[in-house]
């Protein structure tokens, strides 16, 4: 039984007293305080250096401090008064709690705890993802829901209807880690997934594009805790997880944009504007001034804000984000979307300051642009770009024009000149022009462009053909998810139908083709070749570092040799409808030491010693002895 305690009159007056200060203090300590990013640092970072954002009705009218004998460096005030940055000097301060004291006309306002965490062991020397590799890119939304509990959320706008092709699907990070076996059977050994991070779009959110809250994993996929143990799994399998980084822009519902930190955060105009995509116009000697600045500072669409990257805070905050989460979640590299969209200036020293912090950490651009001299300007210590004094310090490059060519090649079954295979002859031999072919990343598709499979009508030989190529040649190649299977997608019928859902990725799909005794055997045949080729491919230090001697394609046949002083691997393309005989004293400068070849895939010895006859729309992988 509860006793009920009866004060003396007089004492209830200084009751009344004591619970209207409690509740000031409680009301003070907490009112003005709605963000702080990053939420905790870490200690010993190379850059001591970090600029915290907080967040709170009118908290700039406020003078701050901080405990430990911690040194404030700057305080940034701007027009907004919700908003005050503080920088602080990390250096020789050991990991650590320690509180900010946030104080009004000489009285306590709130105190604010944070927080300098003790970094993983190496953390600045953690190898990151290379030529060794292959790169298998998901989508998560579209892959595999392993947890239907976070299907829809209250707090995101989009619910789930996997009926709606556009749709939230429920594909999940749970999803991902139940199926990891899967994606390391193929002979991948990094994950780059489409972002993860909340965006809060009311339609079309599942491709994560228009972040809305760039330190949160998307409740829908799951919590940022999943996110750290999905790498911890992949890492258990000595696979690497590769974050998609959007530095351009965020989504229009990003809690920022409903009260901006300045005006000069993101890119404005009168009217709203368009990026004209016209990237060239960054290097162009000839080009207008108002077309670098609508290419730069245009919206990618209007859902999209574009973020200013000349603006000081603006940089410093998506430098600090992308560092937070290497280290939260022990990430292996990033791609970068869209990544000459943005400032010059600011997206290279945006690359820099995380490669300062991380030497071996490997970025990887999105440069779509049309040609290969265009592409290498972007890539790290370009002799291209030099010539205009700039350097992007970024140390990868998506192969665009790879793609083009491939997407193409295995269709013109007659050779010519300028037609079938002499177009993946014609790229190769601009290689001269890239600073580091080896880190490339080639591809002949991914979640923006129409399916190999689609373009090749699910002609199983050009899919091999294609493959042999991104296993054979210089760079990382990735795959996308599905295609190992036979998946195909028209672009032409809009994104979704190039992001269909994976078969078995959702209890009670008809067709699994997760495991073996699932696949149809249409699958199985696609699965089988991929998962043999690439698989092969682990091994394979010719491949991954070698050099590289083509020969003009004659007949539309591609011959070309990998090596280094250890091994010598003799790749044949038959493009053509015809069976050829392929006679072999004209590659003596490359296997004249050589008498035998063993076919990787079909595991048959071929004589190499004066010709070699090989079967239309096929391939030959010889390991020469």
């Amino acid at each position: 039984m509860n006793k009920i305690i009866s004060l003396p009159f007089q004492n209830r007056g200084f009751l009344k007293k004591i619970t209207v200060f409690l509740f000031f203090m409680s009301v003070t300590l907490h009112a003005q305080i709605d963000k702080v990013e990053p939420p905790f640092w870490y200690a010993g970072m190379q850059n001591p250096e970090l600029q915290i954002l907080f967040y709170g009705k009118d908290i700039s009218q406020n003078q701050v401090t901080v405990s430990n004998g911690i040194k404030i460096t700057n305080v940034k005030r701007t027009e907004n008064p919700n908003y005050i940055f503080v920088t602080i000097d990390t250096k020789k301060v050991s990991a650590s709690d320690f509180a900010f004291t946030f104080k009004s006309k000489n009285a306590v306002t709130f105190t604010q705890k944070y927080s300098l965490k003790k970094r993983r062991e190496n953390s600045a020397q953690r190898k990151s993802f290379d030529s060794s590799d292959m790169m298998y890119l998901l989508m998560p939304d579209r892959f595999a829901n392993g947890n239907r509990n976070n299907d829809s959320q209250n707090s995101t706008q989009e619910k789930y209807n996997r009926d709606l092709p556009g749709g939230r699907h429920g594909g999940d990070i749970e999803g991902i880690i139940k199926n990891l076996d899967y994606i390391s059977s193929l002979g991948a050994t990094a994950i780059w997934s489409t972002p993860l991070c909340e965006d809060n779009d009311a339609a079309y959110s599942y491709h994560t594009y228009g972040q809305s809250d760039v330190y949160k994993i998307d409740p829908r996929y799951g919590t940022n805790a999943d996110y750290v143990r999905l790498a911890a799994e992949m890492h258990k399998r000595d696979m690497k997880l590769v974050m998609d980084y959007v530095t351009n822009h965020w989504g229009i519902e990003h809690w920022m944009m409903k009260d901006l930190p300045t005006k000069e955060w993101i890119n404005q105009f009168d009217n709203y504007t368009q990026t004209n995509h016209k990237r060239t116009v960054i290097h162009d000697t000839n080009a207008s001034e108002i077309d670098k600045k609508i290419a730069i500072d245009g919206w990618f669409v209007p859902s999209m804000p574009d973020l200013n990257l000349k603006n000081p805070l603006t940089l410093k905050y998506l430098i600090q984000n992308a560092i937070w989460w290497i280290e939260y979640a022990d990430l292996d590299g990033f791609r970068v979307d869209t990544y000459n969209y943005s400032d010059p200036k600011g997206i290279a020293t945006w690359t820099k300051s995380i490669t300062d912090e991380y030497p071996n950490f490997n970025i990887v651009g999105e440069v779509w642009m049309q040609s290969q001299a265009q592409m290498a300007y972007w890539q790290k210590d370009s002799k291209i770009a030099a010539i205009q004094n700039y350097n992007s310090y970024l140390p990868s490059v998506m192969d665009f024009t790879l793609y083009e060519a491939a997407t193409k090649v295995f269709s013109e079954d007659e050779g010519s000149w300028e037609k079938g295979i002499m177009k993946l002859y014609d790229n190769f031999s601009n290689d001269f022009l890239y600073p580091n072919t080896n880190n490339m990343l080639i591809f002949v598709e991914n979640h923006d462009t129409n399916r190999i499979n689609q373009t090749y009508g699910n002609d199983i030989r050009k899919y091999k053909m294609a493959m042999t190529v991104l296993a054979t040649v210089r760079g990382i190649p990735q795959l996308y998810y599905g295609s190992e299977i036979g998946m195909a997608g028209d672009k032409n019928k809009g994104d979704a139908d190039i992001r269909q859902d994976f078969p078995g990725g959702w209890e009670g799909d008809p067709n699994n083709a997760f495991v073996k005794e699932g696949r149809t055997p249409g699958q199985s045949e696609y699965f089988d070749f991929t998962s043999k080729l690439f698989n092969w491919r682990k091994t394979k230090a010719a491949i991954h570092t070698g050099k590289m001697t083509h020969y003009i394609p004659e007949n539309n046949v591609y011959v070309y040799f990998r090596y280094n002083s250890d091994e010598t691997i003799m790749v044949l393309l038959n493009n053509s409808n015809e069976t050829k005989t392929i006679k072999t004293d004209r590659f003596k400068e490359n296997s004249t030491n050589f008498k035998t070849g063993k076919d990787v895939i079909s595991e048959l010895t071929f004589d190499i010693t004066n010709e070699i006859i090989i079967e239309p729309k096929s391939v030959l992988i010889l390991e020469l002895k």
